[in-house]
């Protein structure tokens, strides 16, 4: 807002922008974009530091979700203690986490990251259910296949166009089938 004013842009246009601005997946891709399947909810979201994982976890908590899945997925370089506190934030606001890498490890080992998370889930959470599916495409489609009524499944993706291009071809699939019945 303020970069449109100090450009000189109309206040009127300004307002008008801001009293009919909604997001989406098309206008704000990667940043809390809500899909509503007949029994489900997804959100794919590019939180990959702490401070995004802990906003999406207060939306978590304030939902009414009955389960909430999150897809999450360290970063090859960051630091050891980053991660872990990434796991470790994700046993506290999820009930089960899938593990995904990214295509691009940035230096590091899958599985050293996977154990990184792993032992920040631990810690905070010991038994935690935890499933690991490096490929992201795959943990998605394993997250919303195996989807019950009243969940809310939380995506953290590398590939936000991918992603969303991905659960809303599932969600056309969900619609069709719900019309069928």
């Amino acid at each position: 807002m303020l970069a449109a004013y100090v450009s000189r842009i109309p206040v009127e246009d300004i307002k008008t922008a801001l009293r009919t601005f909604i997001p989406s997946a098309a206008k704000t891709p990667g940043r809390m974009n809500l899909f509503r399947f007949p029994n489900f909810e997804v959100i794919v979201d590019y939180a990959h530091i702490a401070a995004g994982l802990r906003a999406i976890g207060e939306f978590v908590r304030s939902s009414d979700a009955t389960r909430c899945v999150g897809i999450i997925a360290g970063v090859g370089d960051r630091r050891d203690e980053d991660t872990k506190e990434l796991g470790g934030l994700a046993a506290e606001y999820f009930d089960e986490i899938i593990i995904r890498q990214d295509k691009d490890l940035r230096g590091a080992s899958s599985e050293h990251i996977i154990q990184v998370l792993l032992s920040g889930i631990e810690e905070v959470v010991p038994g935690k259910n935890v499933v690991i599916i490096p490929d992201e495409m795959r943990a998605i489609v394993h997250a919303l296949e195996n989807a019950n009524r009243g969940d809310l499944i939380i995506i953290f993706s590398e590939d936000i166009p991918e992603a969303i291009k991905f659960v809303e071809n599932f969600k056309v699939i969900q619609d069709r089938r719900v019309l069928v019945d």
